[in-house]
Parts: structure tokens; C-alpha cells; sequence
């Protein structure tokens, strides 16, 4: 018995190597196949993305090219040969694929955009229209006409937590030695009007200056060495509606794949705080590729041609942005209020007229367009921490009284059936001042 459990034994060694050997090398077999796998996975998403087989064409954006190749600056006079269809190209730019580090924060401490407006007529308004020299008439309702100043009373009380009372001096102090340049379309110029109310008054008189009205306007405090500037860039893109002055145009034409011409602009600032929505908002937009030199442009609607935009300018803030060095900070959308079917039993109508904001907590009206402002955040969300969102969308929904309505200056004379009419020519779009903006500024106080 003993003899044969001996005989046994010896083979036991001989059959434990083969066995395994064949299992080392099903191993490595099957990581072979696995690797060969994923490269080929690798290569049909790189074609996918990249190749004849995806349904769109990548471009890299804001190349500086060769003097020979530059294409012609877009302005006021540029037009387009002829219109095709969109071509499907897309921006390939540099953002992180996987979040490296959360959102930077606004606020540790609540949620400062989630709260309810109180009334207030104690400590609001913080200036005085009468006494912002640099006032503008697009906003200043009282010099207008309006004579009900509630609207410049209310207070935002967030939810939990209290906002800095804002004080101008220490405002100044942290701007010593800084530019703060506020980028965008009309209400971005109208927040920066709102922050040269709030800070102008504690600058003596010989040390503040205001440059003329440009592409890039400036408010400069001489004892601080700091300046408030405003970038007219109401597309972020380069645009032929980029005349700060003659930019109502029917057709309106971007260059969607870069921001070179604006970034040259904004790259020296220190803070910036960036809007871009209303324009897109307003029928479709032209695209005139840097690389095309035909004139052909492609048509697309608001909303794509923002997203375009928009990863133009993200390719910048991802590979220029250093956030120890510079921060930067999105407004999101700012709501209008033309239809005041949304908030009261009338058929007809809009803000005009309107005194009181919305008491409906969650209020949410179709002037403030989600789908737009999820695509936003999906952009932001890649940027990390290198952007600071100042989400003053709902709690401006809610002010549906905080609008110039017909209490602003017009640009182009009046006709008689408007005059009949004066919800027709309402201002709903924009905010009076003092009023709404003030509080955005409040919140960029309380986050910087």
C-alpha cells in the first residue's frame, strides 16, 4: 500500500508544472486579448470622435495663425457671401475630461442665491441714482419717470445665513493694485455701473476718472491704484456686433472658434466676472470659421452657436487660467419678464406696471431658459475650481417689478400706437438702478 501511494507521489510534481504553466499562460493570454480589446475600443472611439465615422469634425479654437493667413477682423460692415448648412464642426478644446477638484464655492457656509427678498427701506437703497455720476440713462427710472421706488427697498435674505453688509472701502482694499473687469452684453454693462455706483462715492473727486465710452471703458480710483472696466464682448466670441455702440445688426456673424481678439482684452485683469446669454436668445446665429476665407457662413441656432462660443472661451480659461493668480466668475442667466400670465391670473401683458416681486418661493418663469443654462453648466462643471458661479438667475425671476419698463431712456423716437400702448415698448429685459444688480454685486462682494 505504501508502494503505490509512493508510486503516485512521483508524478504529482510533473502534473502540478504542467498545470501550471497553463495557467500562466492563459493569464497572459487573456490580458493580451484585453489590451488588444481596449485598443481597439481606443481606436474606434479616437475615429468616432475624430474621423469619417463620427457625425462631427473637431477644431481645435484659438489658434494664433500666420500673419499671410489671418482672416479679416469681423465689425459692423462684415457680411457673408453666401449661407450653408451647419457642417457639424465642433470646438475641441482643453478642458479636464474627469474632475480633478470640486466647484470653488461661493459660500461655505449656505446657499447664498437660495433665500427671499424683504423690504427693506432702512437700509436700501446703498447710493443714491442722483448722486452715480456715471448713471446710465438706460437705467436710471426715477430721472425717468418712475415715482413708485419701492423697487429700490427690497433686500436679499438668504436662507440660514446673513450677506455681508457691502462697504466700499474694504472693497477697495481688496482691489488695491487690481484690475476688475466685468466682460459681456448690456446687463453685464449694467452690473458694472451698478459696482461704480457702489464704490465711486468714497474716491475724492481728483483721484477718479472715467475713460470715454469704448469697446473697453474704464473707472479708474488713482489713491488705490484699481480700476472697474467693463469689455464689450456680448457674444464672448469675436463678433461683427462687437461696436459698443452700432451693434444692432440683422444678421449677426461669429467667429466660433476663438476669443483671441477679446482675451487680448481681459488676459491682464485680475478678477473677471463673465454674462453671455441674451443675445443668444434672439434667432440664429451666423459662423464664419477662422480657416474659411471664402466668406461662406454656416447657420446654426442660438443656443448651439453659444455652446460653440462657449467651449472657445473655456479652451482659454483652461489653458491660460492659473486660479492662484486670477479669479474668475460666471453670472448666470438674467430672467425677463414678458409675460405676466406666468405670475397673475391676466392674459396680456408683462412687467409694466409691476411693483412687487414674485412672494411664490421656486418660482420659475420661461424667461429664464433651463436647457440653455444646464448646457452652461455642463462647461463650468469641466473648468473646476478655476470658476466661481454668482447663480443670480431665480432669485432674479422673483423681481419682476425691478425692470425700467417704459421708465428708461429710448434710444429711436416712440410712435403714437406705442405711446397708446405701453406695455408694447416695455423695458423687460434690463434692471433700474439702484435695484436688482446691486444685490449681484453684494454676492461677488460676499464671495471674493
Amino acid at each position: 500500500m505504501m508502494h503505490k501511494w509512493t508510486k503516485k507521489k512521483t508524478h504529482f510534481p510533473l502534473l502540478a508544472l504542467l498545470f501550471f504553466v497553463f495557467i500562466v499562460f492563459s493569464i497572459l493570454h487573456y490580458e493580451r486579448s484585453i489590451l488588444q480589446i481596449q485598443e481597439d475600443q481606443d481606436h474606434i472611439h479616437h475615429d468616432h470622435n475624430h474621423h469619417h465615422h463620427s457625425p462631427f469634425t473637431f477644431v481645435k479654437p484659438n489658434l494664433a495663425r500666420l500673419q499671410s493667413r489671418t482672416p479679416e477682423i469681423l465689425d459692423r460692415f462684415s457680411r457673408c457671401n453666401s449661407t450653408r448648412e451647419y457642417s457639424r464642426r465642433k470646438i475641441e478644446w482643453a478642458g479636464v475630461k474627469e474632475k480633478t477638484s470640486r466647484r470653488r464655492k461661493t459660500s461655505e457656509s449656505c446657499d447664498v442665491f437660495s433665500g427671499k427678498w424683504v423690504y427693506d427701506n432702512s437700509s436700501y437703497p446703498l447710493y443714491q441714482e442722483s448722486e452715480c455720476p456715471y448713471m446710465s440713462d438706460q437705467l436710471a427710472c426715477h430721472k425717468h419717470g418712475r415715482n413708485d421706488l419701492d423697487y429700490q427697498y427690497w433686500r436679499w435674505q438668504p436662507h440660514g445665513c446673513n450677506l455681508k453688509r457691502l462697504n466700499a472701502t474694504e472693497i477697495w482694499e481688496k482691489l488695491r493694485g487690481k484690475r476688475l473687469m466685468f466682460v459681456g452684453d448690456s446687463l453685464n454693462r449694467g452690473q458694472w455701473i451698478s459696482m461704480v455706483c457702489l464704490l465711486q462715492s468714497v474716491i475724492p473727486e481728483d483721484k477718479k476718472s472715467m475713460s470715454p465710452n469704448a469697446p473697453l471703458t474704464i473707472f479708474r480710483a488713482e489713491n488705490y491704484n484699481a480700476t472697474i472696466e467693463f469689455l464689450w464682448a456680448p457674444l464672448l466670441a469675436e463678433s461683427n456686433s462687437d461696436d459698443p455702440v452700432n451693434h444692432r445688426l440683422d444678421e449677426r456673424i461669429i467667429r466660433p472658434d476663438t476669443v483671441l481678439k477679446h482675451s487680448s482684452q481681459w488676459e491682464h485683469a485680475d478678477i473677471l466676472i463673465f454674462n453671455t446669454y441674451l443675445w443668444w436668445r434672439q434667432g440664429p446665429v451666423k459662423l464664419l470659421w477662422s480657416s474659411d476665407e471664402s466668406g461662406i457662413c454656416e447657420e446654426l441656432d442660438g443656443v448651439g452657436a453659444m455652446e460653440l462660443a462657449m467651449e472657445a472661451w473655456a479652451d482659454w480659461v483652461a489653458t491660460k487660467v492659473d486660479p492662484r493668480k486670477k479669479r474668475l466668475f460666471f453670472v448666470t442667466m438674467s430672467p425677463t419678464h414678458l409675460w405676466n400670465r406666468e405670475w397673475s391670473l391676466e392674459d396680456e401683458g408683462n412687467c409694466y406696471n409691476e411693483k412687487t416681486p414674485i412672494e411664490m418661493e421656486s418660482y420659475w418663469g420661461s424667461g429664464s431658459d433651463i436647457p440653455t443654462m444646464r448646457m452652461v453648466d455642463r462647461i463650468l462643471d469641466k473648468l473646476s475650481s478655476k470658476v466661481s458661479v454668482l447663480n443670480i438667475t431665480q432669485l432674479s425671476d422673483y423681481r419682476k417689478d425691478g425692470h425700467p419698463s417704459i421708465f428708461r431712456k429710448f434710444w429711436e423716437p416712440l410712435k403714437p400706437e406705442q405711446l397708446a400702448n405701453p406695455p408694447s415698448y416695455s423695458d423687460c429685459i434690463h434692471w433700474c438702478l439702484p435695484g436688482v444688480p446691486d444685490v449681484w454685486n453684494e454676492l461677488l462682494f460676499h464671495s471674493l
